[in-house]
């Protein structure tokens, strides 16, 4: 299919003035939301349930309307919606296809809701899911903020840049976000139903978005990005496309794939990408080396985080339900056998996901996949950030090691040591110590008692880390730092740095 820019000026776009003077006359944003709701109607709203949240909207006013309108699903009076949505006509809204009528009814035909991506409330324009009324999705549906366009919207950096690119940009969330920090941000989508729909959201908030039509990389293949962002149709099974916003026509975990072995061909000299993912576990086969195999040789440092490992029969049924299919009906029982027979004949064991960052380098390609299945709460956004920038002096290190052993580092303050004792035949045992990041990933690494000794003495104004050792060895009884000791010091001191336990000063 040839690439062409989407064309502007859609009905639905045309009227984003008038529709964002109306949303916020009532305060239809985050925080009036949760305001006008309360905490209890608001977790409701979360668990789809809508019955507490249709009765603390009664005394809302316009506010509630729309509320009852955009979020319930509901049909609500045409003249409560007319006084909701002035200055914009309710004719208008049914023409550009955001409502419909129902008799002197109104009801939404799209999703519209306020989403806080911090920098203020974003209104996001999608399909309609099943949240609140049961639906079947047809193929061209474009998914709304679901569960992992959050993820990688708390996963992205926001350090200012140039240029970005949002792959596969759906309903136009990570584009929308992407232009809080960049100078332009360029959206591409195979579904046009999509680029219609982020178009609108795109002129509903004001920003400006190139928005191009084409398949995977191809609309911009001769382009360069400072940030590329993708939440690609990553899904792991057979090869078909049932929903564009999840299937990617390409077998097990073909996209994945596809997707991290392109990106880097794409980025400029220093540039990053924050991507999710997606790979199968087969067994006698490490899923590190399976990432690995789609990095070029040259030219890219990749970072793999492993939030999760699922069970093949798991994966199907939620990806199932996610359709809006219930699978106690025979139909979806034939769809969940067949795709389970795919798992069986490509010998899948689990499906791991997770988040993908990549930065072009200049030498050969380095990859760190690593598993990060516990629990944490601070955005892995601006720990991408830090982590290609402890990666890089880390390199140099590897270069030269005297960076190092003439370097002072301290702890950082939201390292902890640990101690972990059990009771034993001599009173309390200590059975393990480590180091604990309080923050960010919560990294946590076991260390023995020279590392504790050595982490200890570092300081902003301390020793630098070759006198650090050599009196670590005094301490051991030796005469001297021996080969196999420096070494081991400087393995440690790098794991440290890795995960920003402890940073060079």
């Amino acid at each position: 299919m040839p690439t062409r820019r989407t064309a502007a000026g859609s009905l639905l776009t045309a009227l984003s003035e008038d529709l964002r003077t109306a949303l916020t006359r009532v305060g239809y944003d985050a925080d009036s939301l949760l305001d006008a709701l309360g905490p209890d109607a608001h977790a409701a709203l979360g668990r789809q349930e809508p019955v507490p949240v249709r009765r603390a909207a009664r005394a809302a006013g316009g506010l509630g309307v729309l509320i009852r309108l955009l979020l319930l699903g509901d049909a609500v009076a045409e003249r409560e919606v007319a006084g909701a949505l002035a200055p914009l006509p309710v004719d208008r809204a049914v023409a550009a296809g955001l409502l419909e009528r129902e008799g002197d009814l109104v009801r939404a035909a799209l999703d519209l809701r306020p989403i806080d991506l911090g920098a203020g409330t974003r209104w996001i324009l999608s399909d309609l899911d099943d949240s609140m009324r049961r639906r079947t999705l047809t193929e061209d549906h474009v998914l709304g903020v679901g569960h992992a366009s959050l993820s990688l919207l708390r996963a992205t950096p926001t350090d200012p840049v140039g240029t970005v690119l949002d792959l596969g940009t759906g309903c136009g969330v990570q584009a929308v976000h992407a232009a809080s920090s960049a100078r332009s941000v360029t959206g591409t989508d195979v579904n046009r139903r999509a680029l219609w729909l982020a178009e609108a959201t795109a002129a509903l908030n004001g920003v400006s978005i190139e928005l191009l039509d084409g398949s995977w990389f191809e609309p911009v293949a001769e382009r360069r990005f400072d940030r590329i962002v993708a939440n690609p149709p990553f899904v792991v099974g057979p090869a078909r496309v049932e929903h564009t916003y999840r299937d990617s026509g390409l077998a097990m975990d073909g996209a994945s794939e596809l997707v991290i072995s392109q990106a880097p061909g794409l980025l400029a000299p220093g540039g990053t990408a924050a991507m999710l993912g997606a790979w199968i576990h087969v067994d006698g086969q490490d899923w590190r080396q399976r990432v690995s195999s789609w990095l070029p040789a040259h030219g890219v440092e990749a970072w793999v985080v492993q939030r999760d490992v699922a069970d093949p029969a798991l994966y199907v049924g939620t990806w199932l339900r996610d359709a809006g299919l219930d699978p106690r009906d025979p139909r979806s029982q034939d769809r969940s056998d067949r795709w389970l027979d795919a798992f069986e004949a490509a010998e899948v064991e689990g499906i791991g996901f997770g988040f993908v960052y990549l930065r072009a380098i200049d030498g050969p390609t380095e990859l760190l996949a690593e598993d990060l299945t516990h629990g944490f709460e601070d955005p892995l956004g601006a720990e991408a950030t830090a982590y290609f920038e402890r990666s890089a002096w880390l390199r140099s290190v590897a270069a030269d090691p005297d960076i190092a052993w003439s370097a002072r580092f301290t702890v950082d303050p939201a390292t902890a040591l640990e101690r972990v004792y059990l009771p034993g035949e001599q009173g309390w045992e200590q059975r393990v110590a480590r180091l604990h990041r309080g923050d960010g990933p919560r990294w946590q690494h076991e260390v023995d008692e020279s590392t504790a000794g050595l982490v200890a003495g570092m300081r902003q104004d301390g020793l630098p880390l070759q006198e650090l050792v050599e009196l670590l060895a005094l301490a051991h009884g030796s005469d001297g730092v021996s080969a196999e000791f420096a070494t081991d010091a400087l393995s440690v001191v790098a794991g440290l740095v890795r995960h920003g336990l402890i940073r060079p000063v």
